[in-house]
């Protein structure tokens, strides 16, 4: 997209003299480097209720641990610890990456993989809300 946006900035380049042939540089390539990172972002959110990754939903009570991982543990979950079952929202661009281990016996999905510019705050988000949501238990179990 970039560079189509850099091909037709050079054609009006090359049909006009002057000042006009540089407006479509200053104009098409920043509005597309603009849509580009629009579009490529993705909501992450940690509600009372659920982790929302985008339009995915996953509830609380079946999580059972979030790992924050660095760029090297987020290769490492996504390479040699990788599942075939496992649900990844990876943007390659993002170095840093929250695991987030499953306890569903009725999901064979082993865990979620999701890219995040800020992991340990993402982590400790989910922490948090799963404490909050998970039911008291009874004292000397």
């Amino acid at each position: 997209m970039l560079i189509g946006a850099a091909l037709l900035a050079a054609e009006v380049w090359l049909g006009y003299p002057g000042l006009r042939a540089w407006v479509p540089f200053a104009v098409l390539l920043p509005a597309t480097v603009g849509v580009l990172l629009w579009a490529g972002r993705i909501r992450v959110a940690v509600t009372d209720t659920e982790l929302q990754v985008d339009d995915a939903r996953l509830p609380l009570p079946v999580i059972a641990d979030v790992v924050a991982l660095d760029a090297a543990g987020k290769r490492e979950a996504l390479g040699v610890g990788a599942h075939p079952m496992a649900f990844v929202v990876q943007r390659p661009w993002i170095g840093g990456a929250v695991q987030v281990v499953l306890d569903d016996p009725t999901d064979p999905t082993p865990f979620w993989v999701v890219s995040s510019r800020h992991p340990l705050e993402l982590a400790a988000a989910l922490r948090t809300a799963v404490d909050a949501a998970a039911p008291a238990r009874p004292e000397g179990r």
